[in-house]
Formats: C-alpha cells, sequence, structure tokens
C-alpha cells in the first residue's frame, strides 16, 4: 500500500518541479509548522535528521525527537542519535522497543520491517496521546516509494506523516538541503537496521545482531564508510564499494577475517559484486535462488 502525501499533488511529484533549494525547505518548513505538534521516529540517519533540525526550528518544545534502542540499533548509531540531538537543539527522548518479542518479527519474513515499524509507531503513538503531541512523523523521502518497503503499511495504518515525502523531497534534495543547514548527517551513508543483514526466513537473534554489530563497527574502525556484513550462519559476507576492495584485500583482510572469526564465524568472504543497499532483497526478485 503507497503512502500518502496529504499535501502534495500528484502532478508535482515530478523530479525536475522547476523549484530551487531555498524554494524546497520553505514547503518542508510549512509542512512541518502544520503539524503544530510533532514526535519525530529519529534514527541518525540523513533522512530522520533534516526533519529533526527542521521541526526543532518551527517547533521548539513542540518537536520531540524519539530514538529505539533496540536489538536492531547499531550501538554506533545510539551514540550518533544522543549526539546529533544535542547538537540540532531538539528535545531527545531514547525509548525501549521489543520487537524482539514479536514471533512474528524473529521469523524474519520478507515483511519484517512491517513489525517492526508497527511496535515502533504503537510505542510513538501511545506516548504522542500520552503527552499531548498531535503527530508522528517518520524521515521518508520521496525516493522511498519506488524501493520495497513493507514499513510503509505500519505508517499508513498509524497514520504517520512523512514531511519529506509530502514537501516532495528526494534523497538528493535531503543531501543538499543538509549541507545547506549545516546538518552533520548530509553526507552518511544509509543505515538498515541490523536484522536486514539476515536472509529472509533465517531466525532473528540478539547474538546475530550483536555479531553483525560488531563486525561492522570493526570495519568502520578502519576507516570504511559504506559497508555491510550480511550473517550467513557461519559465513560473514562482507559488502564494500568496488573501489575499496583492493586497499582491503591487501590492508585489511587478514586482520578483518580473524576478527569476525572471533566472533564466532567460521568463514569470513569478500562480495565479489561490491556494496549494494538491500542485497538481501535480490531473493524476493529472484524467489528460485537462495540468499
Amino acid at each position: 500500500m503507497p503512502l500518502e502525501l496529504p499535501m502534495l499533488g500528484v502532478a508535482s511529484l515530478g523530479r525536475e518541479d522547476g523549484r530551487t533549494l531555498d524554494e524546497k525547505l520553505a514547503d518542508l518548513r510549512a509542512v512541518v509548522r502544520s503539524l503544530e505538534s510533532v514526535i519525530v521516529a529519529f534514527s541518525a540517519g540523513a533522512d530522520s535528521t533534516l526533519v529533526a533540525k527542521v521541526a526543532g526550528d518551527e517547533l521548539g518544545d513542540r518537536a520531540l525527537a524519539v530514538t529505539s534502542a533496540s536489538e536492531s540499533l547499531a550501538q554506533r548509531e545510539l551514540r550518533e542519535a544522543i549526539e546529533y540531538a544535542e547538537g540540532l537543539g531538539i528535545h531527545h527522548r531514547v525509548v525501549r522497543t521489543n520487537e524482539m518479542d514479536n514471533p512474528e518479527y524473529r521469523a524474519n519474513p520478507a515483511n519484517r520491517c512491517y513489525h517492526c515499524k508497527t511496535e515502533l509507531y504503537t510505542h510513538l503513538e501511545e506516548l504522542a496521546r500520552r503527552e499531548g503531541y498531535r503527530h508522528v512523523a517518520n524521515g521518508l523521502n520521496l525516493d522511498d516509494l519506488g524501493d520495497y518497503r513493507p514499513g510503509l503499511q505500519a505508517a499508513n495504518e498509524h497514520g504517520v506523516r512523512a514531511p519529506l515525502q509530502e514537501s516532495g523531497l528526494t534523497k538528493a534534495d535531503v543531501r543538499a538541503l543538509s549541507m545547506m543547514l549545516a546538518v552533520p548527517t548530509w553526507d552518511k551513508p544509509a543505515m538498515a537496521c541490523l536484522s536486514s543483514r539476515v536472509p529472509y526466513g533465517e531466525e532473528i537473534t540478539p547474538e546475530k545482531l550483536l555479531q553483525i554489530d560488531r563486525a561492522e563497527q570493526f570495519l568502520r574502525d578502519l576507516g570504511y564508510r559504506q559497508l555491510r556484513v550480511r550473517h550467513h550462519g557461519q559465513v560473514a559476507r562482507v559488502e564494500l564499494p568496488s573501489e575499496e576492495m583492493t586497499r582491503f584485500l591487501a590492508e585489511h583482510s587478514q586482520s578483518t577475517t580473524d576478527y569476525l572469526k572471533s566472533l564466532g564465524f567460521l568463514y569470513v568472504t569478500l562480495d565479489l559484486q561490491g556494496f549494494r543497499s538491500g542485497s538481501m532483497n535480490e531473493v524476493l526478485r529472484h524467489p528460485t535462488r537462495r540468499a
């Protein structure tokens, strides 16, 4: 089910809509002001950080950024969420959601994200009702409509607003506006939840998520920014941009292998196709193949 865009006509959805960056920012500010008060689902990614920035600017004490510290959020991302919120000047709260208590989530079906977002939005919706915020908002942008995102259904069901989509902003717009506003995530690589590293149909466990988090943190500490470590049981499949592979093989392959084996992996592989966001969805496009 596509997400409705209540403040944007279909004719306005074109990528080249003729607006300047200043005009796009003005439209985003207008959408956020119209919310009157809002809780922003804040993951510390580029999209939700821009929404939090504008919400803090436009609504002040009537805006709250909320980050879920569940097992599927990398510890680095949690630390950055706290740091970014402080710099943005928006009130921030860390809560605990319990998607791991849901057997449908742990079973890791293709719509796993729906169960995760349902837990999150239910929690934020209750918080908004309890503390008097009129809306819950997320960081979905216009480009997200073209991807496989079961979480959109959960957003629809809970009436979650999407200021970036409603003001017709693409991912490129988000990065350009973030740079213009000195938002620190303007060039931050996309960071999906840790559960997205586990093939569909294989159980999500806290132990697997911890392995993934530690493995990816190790590689980030080596200076790699765009990466994934996919969890295939005893096998860790490392995805890096193609241009980074030569350096990795020359300088870091042995230390990475040693460390990932210390985490419990028996084999460590480098994916020759390189980094690609959402590679676990390839099995959905080619169902006869196995992840």
